[in-house]
């Protein structure tokens, strides 16, 4: 079928697999498309014969694209089909035009085959253990929360309707006119698909946002998060993390002893009296550092530090 899409909710998008076909990627453009998820793995012995011409198509026609993992939590673990989705196809490149990869996680299709049930015969609790050995092996190796495509109903059968993945996007599956009821874990849904067949190629789908905002799910911003803690009334700790999914440079950390004390000690770092200086040339993602400093306190009374480091503010209070 030919025409312009419109999507049911926000910005049109389909997704596809081998049993799609060839497809003309420039009339998935023209027809209103804007983004599409390409099957790239199954378990850890299937990837889509079709998968680099697909998912290199939809670049070239420049719509933004994401693959996906169909989930077989039955075979091997969360773990090992996370590794197998990232080494053949599944990685997120920061290229700003790929969005995180999907688990796609649903009701077993091959019951007549393997003799599993809906849930593939795993109890609610180790159903849960397999989505979230997944999605954290996909977090430690691309530095991006994966998505999760799922209905409703299965999740509530499955997990329990488990509430421990808000910070993975939602991808409901949902054919008819509006989302409904979304799983608890949610608030909102991230994408829809609406219907599996229409006047784009493959499963018809919609964008919860703008064209912008789309755009922004494939380039996010990079991450930094600060921790630290005071070991007692003269050492300190500091350790800045790179928890997004792009290296950051020229990170600089400030610091400031309080309570009438002065920095002695702080290695890699600039210090005199009260005041620190510590510079970090770069920070590969998922790597951290972290910085020890020695004071010489008054024996009595309040003492701590006060960091700065981008605009995080961060007390240590011994």
């Amino acid at each position: 079928m030919t025409g312009v899409a419109e999507a049911a909710d926000g910005v049109a998008g389909v997704d596809v697999s081998n049993w799609t076909g060839d497809i003309d990627w420039q009339s998935v453009a023209s027809g209103g498309g804007k983004f599409a998820f390409v099957q790239a793995t199954e378990g850890t012995d299937y990837r889509n014969p079709r998968f680099d011409a697909q998912y290199g198509g939809a670049a070239t026609a420049g719509l933004v694209r994401g693959a996906y993992h169909f989930a077989q939590p039955h075979e091997s673990d969360g773990i090992a089909q996370a590794e197998y989705f990232v080494q053949n196809g599944g990685d997120w490149v920061s290229d700003g035009q790929t969005v995180p990869g999907v688990l796609d996680i649903e009701n077993n299709p091959y019951k007549d085959q393997n003799g599993k049930n809906d849930c593939y015969d795993l109890s609610v609790e180790d159903m849960v253990k397999w989505i979230k050995d997944f999605t954290a092996e996909y977090r430690r190796r691309t530095g991006r929360h994966a998505i999760i495509y799922t209905t409703t109903s299965w999740w509530q059968s499955c997990t329990g309707d488990s509430v421990k993945f808000k910070s993975n996007p939602l991808w409901l599956a949902r054919w008819g006119g509006e989302p409904g009821e979304l799983p608890k874990s949610w608030t909102r849904h991230t994408f829809w698909q609406s219907s599996d067949k229409g006047t784009l190629a493959g499963g018809q789908n919609s964008f919860n946002g703008s064209e912008s905002q789309l755009k922004e799910l494939a380039n996010p911003p990079a991450e930094v998060t600060v921790s630290g803690v005071a070991k007692s009334r003269k050492t300190y700790t500091l350790t800045v993390s790179n928890t997004g999914p792009h290296p950051v440079e020229n990170v600089k950390v400030s610091g400031r002893a309080y309570g009438g004390q002065r920095v002695v000690k702080a290695p890699g770092c600039k210090y005199s009296g009260t005041a620190v200086l510590c510079s970090i040339a770069e920070l590969p993602r998922g790597k951290k550092v972290t910085f020890t400093f020695t004071t010489k306190p008054k024996p009595k009374g309040g003492v701590g530090m006060n960091f700065t480091v981008g605009s995080v503010k961060l007390t240590l209070k011994a």
